[in-house]
């Protein structure tokens, strides 16, 4: 589905963002690009929707080159749901925020009614059409910005630190829909973050540190990593933490059930 190679973009003279890095993500796959900040994760989901413009390499999309001629029909393909829910509701309720793309693509009134229905019923906010955004809470926004990308029928969805401004709750409602557009509706999932605790639900993880990739593999491959998790700079989930001390300990150590019971509760 996406190809990237020898991608390199900066900011400035002394603000390197990217050094070349190269990944593919497959159709239906949900991958999650892990990094503190500054590590350039963040500029590669602007690259993917065509708001930077790579200073080298290419990006190919469903088998097109993102350039110039092509940006707005791949951009058709690629939905972004943004760190901050506030920033992205652009509509006075839930029904007019979910129209609001439909409306620039100038779908007929009754077809827009239909999508409208249609997709704020498959993420639980069809309750919810006439609420004002100040009465949701951040996760249900975060709802109503994918549901406006389903009805543009992306098939690609980038969540950009979508949890980090989230309650417990929230975080819960977003991961569960992300599992249920990745095995439900076959979509593509690229979720930014610096979040172990999501990034270990994903099925496979890119680690991102000054602008390079210093892995590329499975979640549980890389949790056994230690180093580069905190070369990163990046916090292990409290689970993990728990794993390695049992590990550490000669006699807890020597009980495997107890030793495989925690590794599973990591993914």
């Amino acid at each position: 589905m996406i190809k990237v190679q020898d991608l390199d973009y900066s900011y400035s003279q002394e603000d390197h963002a990217l050094k070349g890095i190269s990944f593919d993500i497959a159709d239906k796959e949900w991958v999650s690009i892990l990094g503190h900040n500054g590590s350039g994760k963040s500029t590669i989901s602007k690259l993917l929707v065509g708001l930077l413009e790579a200073d080298k390499g290419t990006i190919e999309i469903d088998g097109r080159i993102l350039d110039e001629e092509n940006v707005d029909e791949i951009r058709q393909q690629v939905g972004i749901v943004f760190q901050n829910p506030d920033n992205q509701f652009v509509g006075v309720n839930v029904k007019y925020d979910i129209a609001f793309g439909l409306e620039n693509r100038q779908v007929p009134r009754d077809d827009m009614i239909k999508l409208i229905d249609e997709y704020s019923k498959k993420v639980g906010m069809d309750k919810f059409l006439e609420r004002e955004p100040q009465t949701l809470s951040g996760g249900q926004k975060q709802r109503v910005a994918i549901a406006g990308i389903l009805a543009l029928n992306a098939n690609i969805i980038i969540l950009d630190e979508a949890t980090s401004m989230l309650d417990p709750e929230g975080t819960r409602e977003i991961i569960s829909l992300i599992k249920e557009l990745r095995d439900k509706h076959k979509k593509t999932i690229i979720t930014i973050t610096h979040d172990l605790n999501l990034a270990r639900l994903s099925d496979r993880i890119i680690v991102l540190k000054e602008g390079e990739i210093i892995a590329n593999d499975r979640p549980e491959v890389i949790f056994e990593r230690e180093d580069i998790l905190k070369s990163s700079k990046l916090d292990m989930p409290f689970n993990l933490k728990l794993y390695k001390s049992i590990l550490s300990d000669e006699k807890l150590n020597k009980n495997r059930k107890l030793v495989d019971a925690v590794w599973e509760l990591n993914f």
